[in-house]
């Protein structure tokens, strides 16, 4: 099962403040729930589909580069066959799709709504100037 975020996690996840994610809440966009009174949490399932409405990539120029080698962000989507799996995550703005064995997958319970991190290692790497 998914984990439930609090409001500055999804936040973070998302790559906004945590005051747009309660005026989200506020608006109906996003549901929050709260159990005896503890603090608002979001459902992981919902975080994702609201992370995949907003991958929009961001404006050129508009974001700082060059972008960090590990990115923290939310699974939106697993394919899994009988060998392999694709996982998708949403960092911030970012879309990342990773190819991974299906029992690598399994193993670190891979889902949509689950907090995961992307570690990028490339031997090319673009430094953009806006």
């Amino acid at each position: 099962m998914p984990p439930d975020y609090r409001i500055a996690e999804a936040a973070a996840l998302l790559g906004v403040s945590d005051d747009t994610v309660r005026r989200w809440i506020d608006a109906g966009r996003l549901a929050a729930s709260r159990e005896s009174g503890g603090p608002a949490v979001v459902d992981g399932v919902q975080l994702a589909r609201l992370a995949t409405e907003l991958r929009d990539p961001p404006e050129p120029g508009t974001t700082p580069s060059s972008a960090r080698n590990r990115l923290t962000g939310i699974v939106t989507r697993v394919v899994r066959d009988t060998v392999m799996a694709q996982v998708e995550l949403q960092a911030g703005p970012f879309r990342l799709v990773s190819l991974m064995s299906r029992e690598a997958a399994d193993e670190l319970g891979l889902e949509p709504g689950v907090r995961a991190v992307a570690t990028v290692k490339a031997t090319q790497v673009s430094v953009d100037v806006p």
